[in-house]
Order: C-alpha cells, then structure tokens, then sequence
C-alpha cells in the first residue's frame, strides 16, 4: 500500500465538510447530547453555524432532536461501516487472525493509529460463550491500549516527541502509565522488543499483548493483539504462548500489506 500523502489544493477544499464532520465528532462518550452552544465550542464554531449542522444532520438522518439538544442517529454508523467494508486491511487481516483465535481460544483483533486514538478495525471472536476486548470501531486513547504502544513506537523520534508532546495522559487506573517520560520508556522497550505486553492500563483485571504489522519495506500498518483476563495469563506464558501466534501471522501478512 502507498501511504505517500497526496498534496491537496486549499481551493480544493470544501470547508464546510470539514466543519460537519467536527460536528459529528463533537460526541463522544462524556458528551452523547450537545447544546448548539455545546457543540459550538467542542468543534470550534460559531452558535449558529453549530446549529445550522446539527438541524442539517437532523434532516438528512444523522441526528435526532427534542429541540434543545441533539444526538446522533444510528444512521451515523454506516460512515464507519463504509470503512469497515471498503478499506483493504480489515478485509485482509480476517482469515489470519482467525486462525489464531483458533489456535489459542482467544478474542484476537487488529487495530490502526489514528492521530492520538486506537481504531479496532477487525476482530475474531474466541471459540467461547463470552469473549473480551474492544468491539470492530471501538476507539482507545493510544497510552492504554497495547497495541497503542507498539504503533507509536514505529514512530521516528522526532515525531514520537511532537506526539508526546500533544498527548493527554489522562490516568484511568492505578496502574495507568500517566507521563511522558515513562511512556517515552516503554515505546522504546517496546520498539527493541517488537510487542509489548500491558496489565490493566485502562481496566482493572485486563491485560494485553501486542505486535506490529509491518508490510515488505518495514513500514507499521497496524497492530495485532490480544486483550486478556490478567488472572489467566503470566507475562511469561504469553510470551510462550501468544506471542508466537501473533508473529506468525504478522509474517505471514507481510507481503500482502
């Protein structure tokens, strides 16, 4: 895949798209029903520009309203389905990670950086009745997710300390790693390592494994993981156990990324 970045003309550019769309991204999980003035100051606009956005997404059946607030409309998920179904590497990645979870009777899932987030884009369940982790579209700050870790660490060091210098730390457990400069420390274990392995860095009681999907020139595409009970593995036994699975599709995916 050619990720070379594609020059753009500015006169090239719908804005307003790019001021709906922060609209859209103005909700989250501490903000599932915005105010105009609400989302206005989320996606840095005007009132009545928010506004004119939110009525718009109403109308065309992104959005719901009672009048004072908004909220999205299950509609806005078929944008993430458009990816799930179009894009190359969750399609790519499916009969691979199968084969681990079958291996080893383990949820196994692929994920991509986006910006400061992890994106799960691909998941196969574990051959039992109830299986953890993130669901296909679920978003992680990168500090707390495993393969987070590993991802970053494909960054080169100028850019690993612009990244580091923009990230919120936010501390969501006791064990949270909540600094930079410790951060910094395991991206770099992490990078001499080629995986790396967290303990309930975001929820108590889970733990997970990780390494990079690389394509034939070296270059991350992704990652491929697991998230576990911490009470069923060691470190040690899933260095000796899952970790082998995990470089083992990495590298049989190489050459097709």
């Amino acid at each position: 895949m050619d990720d070379t970045p594609f020059q753009i003309d500015r006169k090239d550019l719908i804005d307003g798209l790019g001021k709906g769309l922060r609209v859209i991204e103005a909700f989250d999980d501490d903000h599932p029903r915005l105010t105009p003035s609400e989302a206005a100051q989320l996606a840095g606009l005007t009132r009545t520009a928010a506004r004119r956005y939110l009525l718009s997404l109403v109308h065309f059946g992104y959005a719901g309203t009672d009048g004072k607030r908004f909220w999205l409309a299950p509609r806005v998920l078929r944008l993430g389905q458009s990816y799930i179904g179009a894009a190359r590497l969750p399609r790519l990645v499916q009969p691979f990670i199968q084969r681990v979870s079958m291996q080893c009777g383990e949820t196994v899932n692929v994920s991509v950086l986006d910006g400061h987030e992890v994106v799960y884009v691909a998941r196969s369940n574990a051959p039992r009745v109830v299986s953890i982790g993130y669901h296909v579209g679920a978003r992680a700050p990168a500090h707390v997710a495993t393969p987070g870790i590993v991802m970053v660490s494909a960054l080169g060091d100028a850019e690993l300390e612009a990244w580091l210098a923009e990230h919120d730390f936010h501390a969501f457990t006791a064990h949270t790693v909540s600094t930079a400069d410790v951060f910094r420390e395991h991206v770099r274990a992490a990078r001499a390592a080629d995986h790396w392995i967290t303990a309930q860095q975001r929820d108590l009681g889970l733990s997970g494994i990780a390494t990079a999907l690389r394509d034939r020139k070296g270059v991350c595409k992704g990652a491929v993981g697991m998230t576990l009970q911490s009470v069923a593995y060691t470190p040690e036994q899933m260095r000796s156990q899952l970790l082998p699975l995990l470089h083992e599709a990495a590298q049989a995916l190489r050459p097709l990324l």
